[in-house]
């Protein structure tokens, strides 16, 4: 089945807001056996919505759309559709009554531009969004379909999700492809990679090696005609794979090493605080994200200040002697962020973000390090100029993966 996508919105074509709709799709059709041949990004215009829509609906099996069903003018999804098919929308009763109860729950009248979204062509049903207003449209003529989801991320996630992801399985005839991505760390990728090898000759499965901040990620790809087949094919190298690589895999798939940690301190019953200067309180963020932090995370210090770091219990002869951003630095600062919230853990993060060099340090220039319950601290460094956000999230990467050395007893 060959597959088309469309994002509608002049604010994508503007760079105010990054599609990450299309990525999110894009990534989920190979599992379903669809084959995804082209993507396009149209602007508020129904002439070119029609353009766009002609050109797919002629070239595509399956079109997926996002945006441009909101209520207001300029959102033409609908209408492009209809006018692409010559068919004429009308207010579906059932909907438009949902509508104005969604309205009414809420304890205000609905506008009656919302109507809109309660159209329907005769080709078209609705999707279920019982994040928002705007239904999505199934569209199904001449053996082709359209799929039209809401543009917020929230609402099209829940939507491919619970509604159009079941609906593509349950029609899918054809091949499937499934994957499993093993996530390793403190090997390098050439290493990786020859370590492997003796899995890529299995029969029926594709492997690649990809390096990431995190580590390097081995994915593994099996296709057949069911889910079921594809991974009775993935299973056994999956195995294999364990026992080759060992300790080194920290994750599979989805997961996170924020995740990782926060599966080791609860197993661990250990809990952990951060002092973080260069990083800005995204380490803490970092960590908060996993649900159930709460229960290992006690705190963080943001100490952007040379005095708040010896307030906050750094020695004040340490930063004199070796700088504010060097490695005993940080060691200091875990070190004060364990001893005063009482933690197990600390992670200390120091360093130049950028854009511009600090006392003569480059920018880019980052020192983590880790205080453990045994007393004892140590400390990675990296130079990284990408930009001050890259720089950053690669300071929180590379302690997160300093904690796990330090939670797995490799750094006492």
């Amino acid at each position: 089945m060959k597959a088309e996508i469309i994002a509608i919105g002049t604010e994508i074509l503007l760079g105010e807001i990054i599609d990450t709709n299309s990525a999110y799709i894009a990534q989920r059709l190979p599992e379903l056996g669809i084959d995804l041949f082209y993507k396009s990004v149209v602007g508020d215009n129904i002439g070119r919505i029609v353009e766009t829509f002609d050109r797919a609906w002629n070239r595509s099996d399956i079109i997926f759309c996002t945006g441009g069903l909101g209520p207001t003018e300029d959102d033409m999804t609908r209408e492009g559709i209809a006018k692409v098919l010559g068919e004429d929308p009308k207010v579906d009763p059932d909907l438009e009554t949902r509508l104005r109860a969604w309205f009414s729950g809420r304890g205000y009248p609905m506008p009656e531009s919302n109507i809109k979204q309660a159209w329907l062509i005769p080709s078209a049903r609705a999707i279920d969004n019982p994040r928002g207003t705007a239904p999505g449209w199934w569209v199904e003529r001449d053996h082709r379909i359209i799929v039209c989801m809401p543009g917020v991320p929230p609402e099209m996630e829940r939507m491919w999700l619970k509604e159009v992801q079941p609906e593509l399985e349950r029609r899918s005839d054809g091949q499937v492809l499934v994957t499993r991505t093993i996530k390793t760390v403190g090997i390098g990728e050439g290493t990786v990679d020859e370590m492997a090898k003796p899995l890529y000759g299995a029969s029926g499965i594709g492997i690649g090696t990809y390096a990431r901040a995190d580590g390097v990620h081995l994915r593994i790809g099996a296709k057949a005609k069911t889910r079921e087949e594809a991974w009775a094919l993935i299973r056994p190298v999956e195995d294999e794979m364990n026992r080759i690589f060992g300790s080194a895999i920290w994750g599979r798939d989805e997961d996170t090493m924020e995740g990782y940690i926060a599966d080791q301190m609860h197993e661990r019953r250990t809990t952990l605080a951060v002092m973080e200067s260069c990083t800005g309180g995204l380490m803490a963020n970092t960590l908060t994200d996993v649900p159930g932090a709460s229960e290992y995370f006690l705190g963080g210090y943001v100490s952007y200040s040379t005095q708040q770091k010896i307030d906050l219990g750094v020695s004040a002869e340490v930063i004199e002697e070796f700088g504010v951003v060097s490695q005993e630095t940080a060691k200091a600062m875990a070190q004060a962020a364990r001893q005063r919230a009482g933690a197990d853990y600390g992670v200390g993060i120091t360093g130049v973000a950028g854009p511009d060099p600090e006392d003569g340090i480059p920018p880019g220039t980052v020192h983590v390090a880790v205080a453990t319950p045994e007393g004892g601290s140590h400390a990675l460094s990296m130079t990284m100029n990408q930009g001050r956000q890259a720089v950053k999230r690669r300071a929180v990467t590379t302690a997160l993966l300093l904690l796990r050395r330090a939670l797995l007893g490799e750094v006492r």
